[in-house]
């Protein structure tokens, strides 16, 4: 399928405004502009209840953004991290999204603002991400949260902490969690020849030299980037592991290593649904504001967080 006429309007918009690429930007610069694109991003829609607080970190407190779709009562809960390739992004960035998922899925969205590259680089945001999600895990009842019905989640970058999470979980005996949510996720920073990744390479938003100027700020040394913790994919035991969404773009060049890491997760006996959609780039779950198909991407992913922790209600 080609470009979606309404891809191809956002990058032909981003065209026009001209200026620098991100890759040309210093990680300040490149933090401002991703910023500025926020109001691009999907309608701004009311919760009943948000809650910025901190949290014990391994460096530094750590931030987090909470969202309940009603505002009392325990809930199942969805552990976010943002998109932005380890550098760029932030709460703000991405509460747009946050919002979304709380009130279609009826938990509960705690997004986590991990430290960001290149001042904390690898691993200072897989430490962050797990240390949030156990923290929360353990002090269920401060966020009014069910700790059998918990879920992570995240797209792009975020996707690969959300799926990094998981295998340190299996690895360090819990938190236990009943569901991964991997939106187009960057799971293999060695990548260099699937189809995707040569076919996308320029012209769709994430390019490779974008992508590029973020894996050295984040795993500046080569030899780390086949690190697990790094790059999941690497994994070597995929069992054991949640339940996974894991929704791609057509147009994107991590789509093969995402649609590859969940033929992992089903050959290892873990259920697993792929949802691919056609002619769509790599930011479009977060630009439902003018792509139709980003906003079918937050029902697609808050109905099966929905269905999930359900399900996971009901083993329990």
């Amino acid at each position: 399928m080609a470009l979606h006429p309404q891809c191809k309007a956002f990058l032909d918009q981003l065209a026009a405004m001209g200026g620098k690429q991100l890759y040309e930007m210093t990680p300040v610069e490149a933090r401002a502009t991703g910023a500025a694109l926020t109001d691009l991003g999907v309608p701004v829609q009311e919760v009943a209840r948000i809650e910025n607080r901190t949290i014990p970190g391994p460096a530094q407190p750590i931030p987090v953004r909470i969202y309940r779709p009603v505002p009392s009562g325990t809930l199942p809960a969805l552990v976010y991290f943002h998109g932005g390739g380890w550098v760029i992004g932030s709460l703000d960035s991405h509460d747009r999204e946050c919002r979304a998922l709380a009130n279609q899925s009826g938990c509960a969205v705690i997004a986590v603002d991990y430290r960001l590259a290149p001042e904390h680089p690898f691993p200072a945001a897989v430490e962050d991400a797990y240390a949030a999600t156990r923290y929360i895990a353990d002090h269920a009842a401060e966020f009014g949260i069910d700790p059998q019905r918990l879920a992570v989640g995240g797209d792009s970058s975020g996707g690969n902490l959300a799926a990094v999470v998981t295998l340190m979980a299996r690895e360090k005996g819990g938190p236990k969690l009943a569901f991964q949510l991997l939106v187009y996720p960057g799971v293999d920073l060695t990548d260099d020849h699937r189809p995707s990744m040569l076919e996308f390479a320029d012209g769709h938003f994430l390019t490779r030299t974008l992508m590029d100027y973020f894996a050295n700020h984040y795993v500046p040394k080569p030899e780390d980037r086949r690190n697990v913790q790094a790059s999941p994919l690497f994994a070597s035991d995929f069992r054991g592991l949640p339940p996974a969404m894991v929704i791609t773009a057509e147009c994107d060049l991590l789509r093969d290593q995402g649609e590859l890491y969940a033929q992992k997760l089903r050959e290892a006996g873990v259920p697993v649904t792929v949802k691919r959609f056609d002619g769509m780039i790599h930011p479009f779950f977060s630009f439902g504001g003018i792509i139709d198909d980003g906003r079918a991407a937050h029902a697609v992913a808050a109905s099966a967080v929905r269905t999930a922790l359900s399900s996971a209600a009901v083993a329990g």
